[in-house]
């Protein structure tokens, strides 16, 4: 090899570090979560600069392609020129080795390992590349800005100007779901899907809530040893304020890989709160807007009736029985066990019965089974109490833990009218 070559590897070797910094800042910068962009924009200087950024994701992008494609080009331009010049000296087979050499050292090099780190690493490198990064998009500004001139130029000839509608019809996404696929398995759970879905801004958040007797929470400071071996079924470990019961903060266990001894609180990341008349779409889209995982359902007085996790919503969706009987007590909320007789869970809202059993229901102001026979009541059901409800007998079998009721329901006789008409 010729010394005439060396300035030819040095500008290749700045060339791989160049590429291998676009590849990096692209990984790091867009795998950083919504919740690490929030805590990069209360950061320090180099991490306010990586949020800046994306907060303007298309133009963090153009840049970071256009500087890798122009990286890219080079690179291979000047490997071409070095492999020709060898093959002029007569090196042909130190040209091919070279090449290949060249193409291997840059899919790794300048590819596979930055993006590799980046990914497994993304606030480190994010805020060692936010400074450069912001340069480099800075000086491809008034290249950024006639482009986004062609594009809405092209856009406003060349595509007409649709208008959206301002809602949507159930029928007109059932629609699209029909036209969308042919399997027939597949069309009836896309369906229940489409109905859950849009059933979110009518179901009450009690309604999906889990209530406060079936969770635990913990007073700061929490020790591994509070937990006594147990993971909580909400897969949260839910925190209150120090001085009171109220949750204040909630630990995702499953985004923990390595739990402390003691001090969990520190892990903990802060709820919202919702009232108890909020609809469960409405506490999807908060928690949505906040990047968080737990919310509180209060009630008017403020005081902590129970939670609810985004993975309750999120069943409420895509299970086609999805209910809270079967994610707290592991069984079914309506059980055949004779002829016109039924087990029911107290918790088994009144929505289900009237939908499992397509029939109208009085008004009230209960949500629940168990809501309902207290209002009859107006006292706490105990074991053999028998109450009629609409169209419905209930009689309390037992109160197993917790305040939770089981009730034995059969549907009311009608009354001689009725019957005579009928």
């Amino acid at each position: 090899m010729t010394v005439e070559l060396i300035p030819w590897l040095l500008a290749l070797g700045l060339l791989i570090c160049g590429c291998a910094f676009f590849s990096a800042s692209e990984a790091a910068l867009f795998f950083l979560t919504p919740h690490d962009q929030k805590l990069f924009a209360a950061g320090h200087r180099a991490q306010r600069i990586a949020a800046e950024l994306l907060k303007l994701p298309d133009r963090l992008l153009t840049a970071v392609l256009f500087w890798n494609l122009v990286t890219n080009i080079t690179y291979f331009a000047l490997v071409t020129i070095v492999s020709r010049q060898l093959h002029e000296q007569g090196h042909k087979a130190t040209a091919g080795i070279f090449a290949v050499l060249a193409f291997l050292i840059f899919t790794f090099v300048a590819e596979t390992v930055p993006k590799s780190l980046a990914v497994l690493r993304p606030r480190l490198i994010a805020t060692l590349v936010a400074v450069p990064m912001a340069m480099a998009v800075r000086v491809l500004d008034p290249v950024l800005a006639f482009s986004r001139l062609v594009l809405l130029l092209s856009q406003r000839l060349v595509w007409p100007r649709f208008s959206p509608e301002p809602y949507l019809e159930l029928s007109d996404l059932e629609r699209a779901v029909e036209l969308s696929t042919t399997d027939t398995a597949l069309l009836e759970q896309e369906k229940t899907v489409l109905q859950n879905i849009v059933a979110l801004s009518e179901i009450r958040v009690d309604e999906v809530m889990r209530p406060r007797m079936r969770f635990s929470s913990f007073r700061p400071p929490v020790s591994l040893e509070d937990l006594e071996g147990r993971v909580p079924a909400s897969g949260y470990v839910l925190v209150t304020e120090p001085d009171s019961d109220e949750v204040a903060a909630a630990i995702p266990l499953e985004n923990v890989a390595d739990l402390p001894r003691s001090h969990l609180e520190r892990l903990a990341e802060d709820v919202v709160y919702v009232p108890w008349c909020s609809t469960a779409g409405e506490t999807l889209d908060l928690l949505r807007s906040r990047d968080r995982d737990v919310a509180v359902v209060v009630n008017e007085l403020g005081e902590t009736i129970g939670i609810v996790t985004l993975d309750d919503i999120v069943d409420t969706v895509f299970r086609p029985d999805a209910s809270r009987s079967q994610r707290l007590l592991k069984r079914s909320p309506i059980e055949l066990i004779d002829e016109g007789a039924w087990r029911v869970t107290g918790m088994t809202t009144l929505r289900r019965l009237a939908s499992e059993f397509e029939v109208d229901l009085p008004s009230t102001r209960a949500i629940t089974v168990s809501g309902v026979i207290q209002d009859v009541l107006r006292r706490l059901p105990l074991p053999g109490d028998r109450c009629r409800w609409g169209p419905f007998v209930f009689e309390v079998l037992g109160t197993p833990d917790h305040g939770h009721v089981m009730v034995r329901m059969t549907m009311a006789p009608k009354p001689a009218a009725e019957e005579a008409e009928s």
